[in-house]
């Protein structure tokens, strides 16, 4: 932290000169005038002798019982070392404008003021139409992340003059910034997190560095930790819906395995077939994903047949679904590759569908090894619980997936 000595603090401490009583202590203010004055090229002096003349001057007023003078001295002294701003500072001395009250100053924090509740109002309304269900307690804590993430705003080369407030940074910052900490001496890391997150440059720095290149996968495997999570959750939702499922999943591509490079932008490639999550293999084949309910499936996803357990008729009418959407890519495949430049004569198909916790009378085991057992004997098309893709996609990231019964 440095010194502060300027024109503000000479107007001010010629104010203090002229309040103080003692002539010992007129005198001791006019030794702090004399050294900040005393600058070559009309430079006002600061560094630790301002400090320490500063200080002697509020000791000779403390030694006079001129306490207002004191008062005046430490926030001299406060001004200094920075603790008090620039605005605060000249507002409340009236050092300018011949001591009026600034009217630009108000004016500025009124117009801020202003900005700041508007956006917040819209950020409010938006909230409560994507969330009409929310509590008064969720829609606070939105607005306070909201204010965490006004730190790290974001000024686009492109459009001078706009700063955008990108949702989530500051948790990304802040988890780069612990990283850093623990990995790299930095003397600032809360700043260069938030430069790291903001800038390409840096991004692309970091990804030619072997140890950024750590932490670049780090902060992935972070991330998709989280995304993870909040799909488990979705997952074990008795109230979840197919579409509820759907957007939990959107843009997680990943979870099903490093094959596939991501998803294909139309979901209806075949009259009258939509296609739940159209993902695209590395050598160009579509993969489709048809997702069924987990936890609010009407019947059971396994039975019991002759001592074992059997895939249940949902189970069947799922893939039966699925096969239908092959045939009629099957039978489109020219018109879908010269159309969308996406191959289906090789497509094959995932049924998500079901949760272990939703039919305790069997066990985890028992109901994998069923559709473990089952897919052996169907060609193309592969049946998963939602809790088992979940596992998977843990393991993979290095997580140790809850154990089920």
């Amino acid at each position: 932290m440095g010194v502060r000595s300027d024109y503000a603090l000479d107007l001010q401490l010629e104010q203090v000169r002229e309040q103080a009583a003692g002539q010992d202590v007129k005198q001791a203010v006019d030794s702090v005038l004399r050294h900040m004055r005393s600058g070559l090229g009309g430079h006002r002096k600061g560094g630790q002798t301002l400090l320490q003349l500063l200080a002697a001057a509020r000791g000779c007023a403390a030694a006079a019982d001129e306490w207002s003078t004191v008062r005046l001295l430490q926030d001299s002294i406060d001004y200094s070392e920075e603790r008090i701003l620039q605005p605060d500072f000249e507002e409340r001395y009236r050092l300018f404008q011949d001591g009026v009250r600034n009217e630009g100053l108000r004016k500025h924090v009124a117009a801020q003021l202003e900005i700041n509740c508007r956006h917040v109002a819209n950020d409010g309304r938006e909230f409560l139409r994507e969330h009409p269900e929310a509590t008064a307690e969720q829609l606070l804590t939105r607005i306070e992340s909201l204010a965490v993430d006004m730190r790290y705003l974001v000024a686009p080369e492109d459009r001078p003059g706009r700063y955008i407030a990108l949702r989530g940074r500051a948790e990304r910052v802040v988890w780069l910034q612990r990283a850093l900490q623990e990995r790299v001496e930095i003397e600032d890391p809360e700043h260069a997190a938030s430069s790291i997150v903001a800038s390409p440059e840096a991004l692309a720095l970091l990804a030619a560095d072997r140890d950024g290149q750590m932490v670049i996968r780090a902060a992935e495997l972070h991330r998709r930790s989280i995304a993870l999570a909040d799909l488990r959750k979705v997952t074990e939702d008795r109230g979840a819906s197919e579409l509820d499922l759907q957007q939990a999943l959107t843009d997680l591509h990943w979870i099903f395995g490093g094959q596939f490079v991501g998803a294909a932008a139309r979901r209806r490639l075949v009259a009258g077939d939509e296609i739940d999550i159209p993902l695209i293999r590395g050598d160009g084949a579509l993969h489709v994903v048809e997702l069924k309910r987990a936890m609010s499936m009407k019947g059971p996803l396994v039975k019991r047949h002759r001592g074992a357990w059997v895939p249940a008729s949902e189970v069947h009418d799922a893939v039966g679904q699925a096969v239908n959407y092959l045939v009629g890519l099957d039978e489109n495949r020219e018109r879908i590759y010269e159309e969308f430049g996406i191959e289906t004569r090789r497509a094959s198909a995932i049924v998500l569908i079901g949760h272990p916790a939703a039919q305790p009378e069997a066990t985890e085991r028992e109901i994998n090894e069923a559709l473990r057992t089952f897919n052996t004997h169907v060609n193309r098309v592969e049946v998963l619980t939602y809790k088992e893709l979940v596992d998977n996609a843990e393991r993979s990231l290095g997580i140790q997936p809850l154990q089920g019964s």
